[in-house]
């Protein structure tokens, strides 16, 4: 039995598969501890732990950790003259009118920063040896007294020889054993000091926390007769072992919603999709991937709190738009959704848990796209009435209705879910007509045809059980680890071919990483290089096949680094300047083989009924289906409403709405 549990910020959802049996469950989930509300759901599952095969997990602990500022208590170590490399940071202003803008905190405290007497020039030769008997009479002492839980170190140019970092990781380690110790080469062998840094400091400062969290896990797990393989979600659409991401606590910050782009991807092939926008509407936020041929888009940077991470992700873009976002007026009077939400508790007013403030689901109950005893097929019974009572202040406030109060507030959560994807399609140089939109989480599909005639896209998947992709996802996506290294070297035909003698030495390292984690099997592995013009700021990912890697030249790499500039800018592709490489990247990959099938709810069938939906400015009559009762072939014309338990599509007028041998509901524009 394969098992995905995935805690999100309202609910937690569970996907098992069995010789074709599908199991799914959705509970809410417990912020405080994610741990009970993952059990909570192995528990409203019936499931017998002792059977489970594979476990695969995702959950927000780390990306918590940093936004409550509730990680160890760390120190962080730089060469000296650097102490205040975390709090100087970049010369940027996010808000340039904001009279009163301060830079991102990180979370440690200068007097918790350090100095090292060492230096190590750019090239890598040791300039100045480390000073190991001051480390010894000086540092170590201040560490201990500062009773720190981890330790970040991150020294000048140590992407380029990590001998001093490991030097003094040994040193500290040998002096407080019980401190854990994070390196910069460990998890971001990267030039551009402060984005290192950053990476270095927060994966320092999850660590304890994730390293917590998955011990009391595991010991549950332990106690309930589970004796399979238990895997972590991490954000770059691949899973690995538990104990192996304890030493890549960074990598598990956006490891939900990446498994939701994997879940989606693997399902929405099937019926033959491989150029794709995923949509991912949970409860509290929005986010949103471009997947071209059948694989996610990459990022070599990310963002928590303003913060930068420097480790590959998938390149999501999430907005506060999520089911229990809330609709509320800014300081000039104008009407807003979000970011805030409602999240699990007290959640939308239509929850009864004591929340009085309007959502997006509230919106959609005054609506009626939602109904109040449908929702999770029944199993939550939503209050209608509190629901209405909650937007009317903001009815009263405009001079509207209730019901165009509502409208309104779900056609902005439209308007922020559409710049989205714009930031992972027009800014990326993709048009989004080109691409099929596959929705999914609880509210996703309620929004998705309404987003896809905003940006022209007359194609839309909405897979089976779409209110739980993300955990689909954690059973259905493969083991994946990356390594990078920067490596600046002006392009010529002999750096062409030092790439590919590093490339090389890259893949050992990895397939050795995954022996240790007692992953066996043929890797397929992927190769990048970035590059940009001498005299850039920033660079150009450039994907280099694995069957030219033996026959690098100047030629051939400067004529893809010129059409992927050219794609992405619009401009390059013919100038005669010199490139240069400046880091390269390789991602291993252990398929897991054949996923999961993903089947659509089995409910006891419900036929088709009529209902009146607000629409626009207007009532309008429409149809009601239950998608258990569908069969494939069958085609809907809209205006239509299909609910499922997991999630509620919503087919407008010239739409319709076909039921494929997949399982997946394709939804086409007709006018």
């Amino acid at each position: 039995m394969r098992v995905g549990v995935e805690v999100g910020g309202t609910f937690t959802d569970l996907v098992a598969v069995e010789d074709g049996r599908v199991v799914v469950t959705k509970v809410p989930s417990t912020p405080r501890s994610p741990d009970i509300g993952a059990f909570a759901a192995l528990t409203a599952a019936g499931i017998d732990l002792a059977r489970i095969e594979d476990l695969g997990h995702g959950s927000t602990v780390a990306t918590n950790a940093v936004l409550e500022r509730k990680g160890a208590a760390v120190a962080f170590v730089a060469t000296r003259g650097f102490r205040d490399l975390l709090f100087m940071q970049r010369h940027d202003r996010r808000s340039i009118y904001d009279l009163f803008y301060a830079k991102p905190a990180p979370p440690v405290r200068r007097k918790d920063c350090f100095e090292v007497a060492e230096r190590i020039a750019a090239d890598g030769t040791i300039d100045t040896p480390i000073d190991e008997a001051a480390v010894r009479s000086g540092l170590i002492p201040a560490l201990k007294a500062g009773g720190y839980r981890a330790v970040a170190i991150c020294l000048l140019n140590a992407y380029a020889n990590p001998a001093h970092e490991q030097r003094l990781a040994t040193l500290i380690a040998e002096a407080l054993p019980d401190v854990l110790v994070t390196a910069s080469h460990q998890v971001a062998r990267e030039f551009r000091e402060f984005e290192r840094a950053s990476t270095t400091l927060l994966s320092a400062y999850v660590q304890p926390v994730i390293d917590g969290y998955l011990h009391r896990f595991e010991s549950k797990l332990a106690q309930s007769g589970f004796r399979g393989r238990f895997t972590v979600m991490q954000s770059n659409g691949g899973r690995l072992p538990a104990e192996a991401m304890r030493q890549s606590a960074i990598t598990a910050l956006y490891s939900g919603p990446a498994a939701g782009v994997v879940g989606a991807t693997r399902q929405a092939a099937r019926s033959g999709f491989d150029n794709l926008i995923t949509f991912d509407m949970g409860g509290t936020s929005t986010d949103v991937c471009l997947v071209q041929d059948g694989r996610p888009s990459l990022a070599s940077e990310s963002e928590i709190d303003g913060l930068p991470i420097r480790t590959p992700v998938l390149d999501i873009v999430s907005v506060g738009a999520g089911g229990g976002s809330i609709a509320w007026v800014d300081d000039g009077g104008m009407l807003r959704v979000g970011p805030q939400s409602a999240g699990a508790d007290p959640g939308p007013a239509c929850y009864g848990k004591g929340g009085t403030e309007p959502t997006t689901t509230d919106a959609h109950i005054v609506i009626g796209t939602i109904r109040p005893g449908a929702f999770l097929g029944g199993r939550m019974t939503l209050d209608g009435e509190a629901a209405r009572r909650a937007f009317e202040p903001l009815a009263t406030r405009f001079g509207l209705g209730i019901e165009q109060a509502a409208s309104s507030a779900l056609q902005l959560a439209d308007a922020n879910i559409v710049r989205a994807i714009q930031l992972v399609s027009t800014e990326r140089g993709r048009d989004p007509r080109d691409y099929a939109l596959v929705p999914f989480g609880g509210a996703g599909p309620l929004h998705a045809a309404r987003i896809a005639e905003e940006l022209g896209i007359s194609t839309i998947v909405v897979p089976p059980s779409a209110g739980v992709i993300s955990a689909y996802g954690l059973v259905a996506s493969d083991y994946t680890k990356f390594d990078t290294m920067t490596h600046k070297m002006k392009l010529d035909d002999a750096a062409a071919a030092e790439a590919g003698r590093i490339f090389g030495d890259m893949r050992a390292r990895l397939a050795s990483q995954f022996t240790d984690m007692k992953l066996s099997g043929e890797l397929v592995y992927t190769h990048t290089l970035d590059m940009r013009f001498v005299g850039q700021a920033f660079e150009v990912g450039v994907e280099i096949p694995a069957s030219r890697l033996g026959a690098l030249d100047a030629a051939y790499l400067a004529g893809l680094f010129a059409d992927a500039h050219h794609r992405t800018f619009m401009h390059g592709a013919t100038l005669n300047r010199p490139v240069e490489i400046v880091t390269l990247r390789v991602g291993a990959t252990l398929p897991i083989g054949s996923a999961p099938r993903l089947n659509r709810e089995a409910e006891a069938s419900r036929g088709a009924a009529s209902t009146r939906i607000f629409h626009g400015e207007a009532w309008i009559d429409c149809a009601r289906h239950a998608a258990e009762s569908l069969s494939p072939g069958q085609t809907l014309l809209g205006p239509a409403v299909v609910e499922g338990y997991t999630a509620t599509t919503w087919v407008p007028a010239g739409w319709t709405a076909t039921l494929d041998e997949a399982d997946n509901m394709i939804l086409r524009r007709s006018q």
